[in-house]
């Protein structure tokens, strides 16, 4: 035995030496792997997919607990005997990433604009070098056996290449439009946003019920809202055409309040009988549903908000002014005219932009589109099918709900940093200067200028993967690329082959599995499916597992900027990465988990017993050597014969809870018969045992035997402990990771 062996177990220093001897070995690269003897005749692949972290992250509580199952599952497979490849990257996240150097920036008092884009982007690129790799580390320290020589970066230019090749087929198969409709905007990004962008929270406001008197002077028609700014650009009300309340008004006009403008009564299936009185103010530029509505019944589209979230010239006396400060004065007007009947305390659900937490603002915009049915279909029947299979099975209804009532997918942001589009502009026709203006929602449309799928194709311009050399359209002029980027869950979208070499695409596409949040199953997963399908003919991978979420204890959201966040960093330098490995698959037994740092002080315990365990029975057996395969187990007393059977039947739990993806459950069951059936009883009847000269020799090598399969069970959950005790056994030089289970 090692002379450090004999002393008590310290991750501190030992769990750096483990992860540094499994980067030296190899082994993480599957191109590496030893064969194991046992392997099967025609070795298969298992390749896990990292979800991308933010270049801008750092390691957080989601982190360790997705990235600990999956370690769980490669380390197992690799000990199986698979060629196990774990693609580790990052995502340039366009959005975060932008935000992040723009407030560095404004403590310089300067901002992007005054840079200039190129002088920006070569900042941004000079951040991502120096702290860009930080969550790299992190994730190292929790243990993660990744390939780190193939890690990517979304921006790599082999990356880049697959991106912008993807956007040219779907463009040539006629999948991307340029349109004109209202979008999610962000008045602080600049920028649209798609509806899984957006947060969501809850705010006490009021409901507002407003008259909108008929124009035939016969009465009036109260319509509810929670935003009567909004009802300058009205231009007409709808009703359920099943509600029989309002079946004698519809296709009358109604004079619009606070205007001198006339607008239609519509009848529209969309519209909810049992919301306020059952009659919807229609604003087709500042409401997504509205906008649709407009487009069925041919309405005019009237922005009176602009790109910085403020009342523009269309809304007269009160442009220039926020929102909110409009509405106060309108809901005033509104009284002393006699057009609110009433207003009622109401909670209202308030859309946010996810990375700054400012409030969407639905504007009208000429953006680019992927149209969504073809790509939903190949999606929706990669899972009916079982091509894919999405655990636990109550997500699959969240998968299928989403591509059932999906919208075209608004792939363009208004952002510096991230893959320009493909698309080039006659500078003759200066579109340059009309693509700045496009992007900030000022147009006005009527909708019978826009066909049913909201295209225009009115600019002159052309969707190539190389800038052309000259202009098909005035033949002279050098093109100007449009200023716009792609959605980065568009380009993440491609990870799971774009992430791979040409030769790696051939070697392990497709993959096996993949894990992440709720919320990203349909950002992303979804995505990953129909790219997969789209571009590789096949499903990029089997299992989707959506593990649970990590909460404070007493049941919040952690969240570091309201002060409830909590570093696992600070868990693993003071306890290890075994301890805090154990910590979160221990809790991990549903969707939501309270977090309970005691499980971290069980893991650390537990850390310790099998460290003091083995090293009783490493000082009983002396050095033993590898296991015999051919040497049965043999029980000569009842103990024998119990701890056998146990051993026997926890290795059969844990291989088939590994594989059902029930890591907590596996993890208790090794935590009970390691402690309970091994230690407090198989070893206190050993001491015994070794007493008498007939039980001896067979009582040694159970022993030897129930230790060595121990570490290797056990090895996946907590890998540093379990490799530091294999390499005091004289294994001629082999390490626990790569041996066979």
């Amino acid at each position: 035995m090692n002379a450090d062996f004999s002393k008590p177990y310290d991750p501190k220093t030992t769990e750096p030496e483990i992860y540094q001897k499994w980067l030296d070995s190899g082994y993480f690269n599957p191109d590496n792997l030893p064969v194991n003897k046992n392997s099967r005749l025609k070795i298969k692949n298992y390749v896990v997919y990292m979800p991308l972290p933010n270049v801008t992250g750092t390691l957080h509580m989601g982190h360790a607990l997705d990235n600990t199952g999956s370690d769980i599952l490669i380390r197992y497979h690799r000990m199986k005997g698979f060629r196990t490849l774990w693609l580790p990257g990052t995502d340039h996240a366009g959005i975060a990433t932008q935000y992040k150097v723009e407030k560095e920036l404004k403590k310089e008092g300067i901002s992007r604009f005054d840079l200039g884009r190129e002088k920006f982007i070569e900042r941004v690129w000079k951040w991502k070098e120096e702290y860009g790799g930080i969550i790299t580390e992190q994730l190292k320290k929790l243990g993660v056996s990744a390939d780190w020589s193939r890690s990517r970066f979304t921006l790599d230019k082999s990356y880049a290449r697959d991106v912008i090749s993807a956007f040219v087929h779907y463009y040539e198969k006629g999948w991307i439009y340029r349109g004109f409709r209202t979008v999610n905007w962000c008045p602080r990004c600049g920028t649209s946003l798609s509806e899984l962008e957006l947060e969501h929270k809850e705010e006490k406001s009021f409901l507002w019920y407003i008259k909108y008197p008929l124009s035939d002077g016969s009465g009036s028609v109260t319509v509810a809202t929670t935003r009567p700014e909004t009802m300058l650009g009205d231009t007409a009300v709808a009703v359920n055409p099943k509600d029989k309340r309002y079946s004698s008004i519809v296709g009358k006009k109604i004079r619009l309040p606070l205007s001198d403008r006339e607008i239609p009564i519509v009848a529209d299936l969309k519209i909810d009988l049992n919301f306020g009185t059952g009659a919807l103010k229609v604003t087709p530029a500042h409401d997504i549903t509205d906008f649709e509505i407009g487009q069925r019944h041919k309405l005019e589209t009237i922005s009176v908000i602009d790109e910085r979230g403020k009342m523009n010239a269309k809304a007269g006396e009160y442009a220039g002014m926020k929102t909110d400060e409009a509405r106060i004065l309108i809901v005033q007007k509104l009284k002393d005219f006699g057009f609110l009947e009433k207003e009622e305390p109401y909670m209202h659900n308030v859309s946010t932009c996810e990375r700054c937490g400012h409030v969407i603002e639905p504007i009208p915009s000429t953006q680019w589109f992927l149209k969504m049915d073809k790509l939903a279909e190949k999606a929706l029947k990669a899972v009916k099918s079982k091509e894919t299979k999405i655990q636990p099975k109550n997500f699959q209804k969240v998968y299928l709900d989403w591509l059932l009532n999906i919208r075209d997918w608004t792939i363009s942001r208004q952002l510096w940093w991230g893959h320009q589009l493909p698309v080039y502009f006659c500078k003759q026709e200066e579109v340059s200067n009309e693509e700045s203006q496009m992007s900030i929602g000022v147009k006005e449309s009527k909708a019978s200028d826009i066909n049913s799928k909201f295209e225009i194709q009115s600019s002159k311009f052309i969707v190539s993967a190389e800038k052309p050399k000259t202009c098909p359209f005035c033949k002279h002029c050098e093109m100007i690329q449009s200023t716009d980027v792609l959605d980065t869950w568009f380009s993440s979208a491609l990870w799971p082959f774009a992430g791979l070499s040409d030769d790696d695409k051939k070697k392990y596409y497709p993959g096996n599995f993949v894990s992440n949040a709720r919320e990203i199953l349909n950002l992303w997963d979804t995505r990953m499916i129909f790219s997969g399908i789209e571009f590789m003919g096949e499903v990029p991978f089997k299992d989707v597992f959506i593990h649970g979420t990590i909460l404070t204890k007493d049941g919040k959201r952690m969240s570091k900027s309201l002060g409830t966040g909590i570093d696992p960093l600070n868990y693993i330098n003071q306890y290890g990465a075994d301890a805090t490995r154990f910590a979160v698959i221990w809790q991990a037994n549903g969707q939501d988990i309270r977090w309970d740092e005691a499980a971290v002080m069980a893991g650390r315990k537990f850390s310790n017993k099998i460290w003091n365990a083995s090293r009783f029975v490493l000082e009983q057996i002396g050095n033993p050597k590898s296991e015999n395969k051919s040497s049965k187990l043999i029980p000569e007393t009842a103990a024998d014969e119990e701890i056998i059977g146990k051993l026997t039947k926890i290795k059969k739990q844990t291989e088939t809870l590994i594989e059902q993806f029930e890591f907590a459950k596996a993890l208790q069951g090794l935590y009970d018969f390691f402690w309970h059936d091994f230690c407090d009883k198989y070893l206190e009847e050993s001491k015994k045992q070794l007493t008498d000269e007939k039980n001896k020799e067979s009582t040694l090598k159970i022993l030897n035997a129930v230790l060595l399969e121990s570490l290797k069970i056990i090895h996946p959950f907590l890998p540093f402990v379990t490799e530091a005790i294999y390499q005091n056994i004289d294994k001629e030089g082999e390490i626990l990771m790569v041996s066979e289970w």
